[in-house]
């Protein structure tokens, strides 16, 4: 089946927060540093939607579907970078549906992004990955990431 793809409006944010809540509650590698994060569980997650509908400036969630089903999901949020001298993108929380693993959705969610990003005029998207997570890595080095021999680091205030 054709995988579609699409920002998240009000009338997906079900769909949306379904599938972050799998993804932030079950991923092993996400969980081993979300202490770090000071994760705030499903109400962080319904407050963040709730902030990109009413701030796409700041960044959006993108949604694939299968056959009218949300299959998988990211997030995207805008930042301006001093070497590029432009707005880019950073690309959080890549999830597919349970199950759904090395079925091709994953490489859709993430072409039809690069071409949405590329028609908006971002001119980068940054993204990270556990240490641990080479399954991650290698499919972001698959899609044209390069690693960038840094750490991400967060302080929570």
């Amino acid at each position: 089946m054709p995988i579609s793809t699409k920002v998240m409006t009000e009338a997906e944010a079900g769909d949306a927060f379904r599938l972050l809540r799998a993804f932030l509650s079950t991923d092993e590698h996400y969980l081993d540093s979300s202490a770090a994060y000071s994760d705030g569980g499903q109400e962080a997650l319904s407050i963040a939607l709730a902030l990109f509908l009413s701030h796409p400036e700041l960044g959006f969630v993108w949604l694939a579907y299968e056959s009218g089903a949300a299959v998988a999901c990211c997030v995207i949020s805008y930042a301006i970078s001093t070497s590029a001298g432009a707005v880019v993108a950073k690309l959080d929380d890549v999830s597919v549906m349970p199950g759904r693993e090395g079925q091709g959705i994953g490489t859709a969610l993430i072409d039809s992004l690069k071409a949405e990003l590329r028609n908006s005029g971002i001119k980068r998207v940054d993204t990270s990955c556990h240490l641990d997570n080479l399954r991650a890595r290698a499919f972001y080095v698959r899609h044209g990431f390069r690693p960038l021999n840094e750490e991400r680091l967060a302080l929570v205030l």
